[in-house]
């Protein structure tokens, strides 16, 4: 596997983003790009068009993984749902077209499994899109970026490009976002059983009922996998784009599921969280507070049948996590 060009990561300081430039950039790795280009939130707006044209123009980038997006927690989706649309449809909208009138080669577009239906299947298959209703509490998040799949998907049918919607479940790992109200489960839950542990406090509560299913992926196994898919061979990636339900019938997105497989209830990741940390109290759980969608876990046999799978167990995620959160 080799990979040789000129690789734009857009939001190369965000969670996945400096994971992917870790990857890219790792001297014992072997998809090792000539050159990764990267530019900080003041160097290059997103959401500017004609900025992100200009930069495109003048630094002709080969590759691009378009991991730069505004992210949350519930808390945070259902506060501020105008803010999750819009800055994300303007990000996707402008680096994606931008992409194609510079003639990028491969475009990895990163979302997240909140775009299939809230009562989808389980595993939930790539296919599944579209086919029912959203968790209420992302919607807004989820539509920017259905509509990023699609601006993919119509943008291959129509010009010949090469983009392809990479779709993570729950990602965690170093350099995740700590914040008391608007991180994610993981990074919030190790904040809050560490800050129990040193005021001594006899429990933490949880919000929810503890029950919901979800499945997480090390951050690091999710930048492995986008390293694997911009250096497929021809023949392997070109399925991968998408077809024309028109013409061949079949409803197949330019779309591959990355996750571990496997997932876990809330109050097992509790317990777990808890362990990593040493807090000795309690768990409460408050179910008056939203639990999101019932269960979600990923069918990834798509990227499995290519070849990849994650390497990094949840218990060893975890502890690598916390050792993040307490050198931050």
């Amino acid at each position: 596997m080799s990979l040789d060009g000129r690789v734009f990561v857009a939001g190369h300081r965000g969670l996945v983003g400096s994971a992917i430039v870790r990857r890219l950039t790792a001297a014992d790795k072997a998809a090792v790009p000539a050159t990764v280009i990267t530019r900080t939130r003041t160097e290059l707006d997103l959401t500017d068009c004609h900025a992100v044209e200009a930069f495109f123009a003048a630094e002709k980038p080969e590759y691009v993984v378009l991991a730069a997006a505004k992210v949350g927690g519930i808390l945070a989706n259902d506060t501020y749902p105008a803010e999750f649309i819009q800055q994300n449809l303007a990000i996707q909208t402008n680096v994606i077209h931008a992409a194609w009138m510079h003639g990028v080669k491969r475009l990895l577009f990163l979302g997240s499994s909140c775009i299939y239906p809230r009562m989808s299947p389980q595993p939930i298959r790539e296919e599944y899109l579209l086919t029912g209703p959203l968790e209420r509490t992302n919607r807004a998040y989820a539509i920017a970026k259905i509509a990023g799949i699609e601006m993919c998907w119509s943008y291959n049918r129509q010009y010949g490009t090469r983009f392809l919607a990479v779709m993570p479940c729950n990602l965690y790992g170093p350099g995740d976002n700590f914040h008391p109200q608007n991180s994610h489960v993981i990074p919030g839950l190790i904040r809050k059983f560490h800050e129990a542990r040193e005021r001594g406090d006899t429990s933490v509560t949880v919000w929810g009922t503890g029950t919901p299913r979800r499945e997480f992926l090390h951050v690091d196994d999710v930048a492995d996998a986008c390293a694997f898919l911009l250096a497929l061979p021809d023949d392997q990636f070109e399925p991968l784009l998408g077809r024309d339900e028109a013409r061949t019938g079949i409803f197949m997105p330019p779309l591959v599921n990355i996750g571990s497989g496997e997932d876990l209830p809330i109050s097992e990741l509790a317990e777990k969280i808890r362990a990593v940390v040493g807090f000795s109290g309690g768990i409460e759980f408050d179910p008056s507070k939203p639990d999101g969608t019932p269960r979600k876990v990923l069918d990834i046999r798509r990227i499995r049948a290519l070849g990849w799978k994650p390497s990094i167990s949840l218990e060893a995620g975890l502890r690598d996590t916390y050792r993040s959160f307490m050198g931050r």
